[in-house]
């Protein structure tokens, strides 16, 4: 099967991706919309006419952004959201799983933090950046179903290409923790939610995708270190050589997911630049590699998350 490409790339922003698209009568949730490219996205979705429900910890500024929104002639509402409880991913599916929903953007994660856990004792980035939205998307089906034609967009990274999800250790308990290969390990965790996701559910009209949006300096940086910086060999004077992106050309990848025609009657792939991505080449971070997108390690994957939900539920 060939490449799915657009006439978009790297340098696009998700306001030129948007444009044409007509979302009236149409509902988006995005989660982690009160910073970085979650800001742009619920924004430009907003701006097609859609009805965007910003989910995120800090109920201010959720609502700061929904006050944007409302004044620009959008529209938009604010609903608390904390991916690191899962009882908080019920109390939010509960008040949001009733209307039909057609977007599902599942963009809020945690980087490189310190040694930490959830409210359930998961690891704290597979927690948040995989199983609380693994949890939140499987309440919020019955509303996807509804909507009879729906898209769900997982963001990974291509720190995926730090580790393969690992099944032995995933809670880091017997091995010693470290921040990017746990980062590394999230995020191969959402591109094969995105396969298994798909697989599971087209026949309900439901697609699901993946995508990488670039390199951008947001505050998913904050727990950077140093010593971090050291390990991926960016140091300031190489730092200031890397080609970032805007937080506006970040997001466009995670808007094409959503909207691209391009995209009718596909599903299960990983995005970047706003195109279907190429394999990954050994050396070099672009590109997916193929742990993220092996349809037997999905499968697996979905199942693990569901074991562990359910044994702390």
């Amino acid at each position: 099967m060939s490449r799915i490409t657009s006439s978009f790339g790297w340098k696009s922003t998700a306001a030129e991706v948007a444009e044409g698209h007509d979302l009236s009568g149409r509902r988006a949730i995005v989660t982690g919309a009160t910073s970085g490219i979650g800001i742009e996205t619920a924004r430009v979705l907003a701006t097609c006419g859609a009805h965007v429900v910003v989910a995120g910890r800090d109920l201010a500024a959720a609502d700061s952004l929904v006050a944007q929104i409302t004044a620009a002639g959008g529209a938009a509402h604010a609903t608390a959201l904390d991916l690191a409880d899962l009882r908080s991913v019920e109390a939010f599916a509960d008040a949001e799983g009733e209307t039909p929903l057609h977007l599902l953007i599942n963009n809020a994660g945690i980087m490189a933090c310190p040694f930490m856990h959830t409210e359930q004792g998961f690891e704290m980035q597979v927690g948040v950046n995989h199983l609380g939205h693994f949890h939140l998307t499987r309440l919020l089906l019955p509303a996807l179903t509804a909507a009879r034609g729906a898209r769900v967009v997982s963001v990974s990274s291509s720190g995926h290409h730090w580790g393969a999800f690992d099944f032995d250790d995933p809670h880091f308990e017997r091995t010693p923790y470290e921040p990017l290969v746990a980062y590394g390990r999230s995020k191969s965790a959402n591109a094969l939610f995105a396969v298994e996701l798909d697989r599971r559910h087209r026949a309900d009209g439901i697609r699901a995708f993946s995508v990488m949006p670039g390199g951008i300096v947001t505050k998913l940086g904050r727990h950077m270190t140093d010593d971090l910086r050291k390990q991926l060999g960016i140091d300031p004077e190489s730092a200031a050589k890397i080609r970032w992106k805007s937080v506006e050309q970040g997001s466009a990848t995670t808007v094409w997911a959503a909207l691209g025609t391009e995209l009718d009657g596909a599903g299960g792939l990983y995005l970047e630049d706003v195109n279907e991505a190429v394999p990954g080449e050994p050396g070099r971070y672009n590109g997916v590699k193929p742990w993220a997108i092996d349809p037997e390690l999905a499968a697996r994957l979905w199942d693990w998350s569901e074991a562990s939900i359910d044994a702390v539920s």
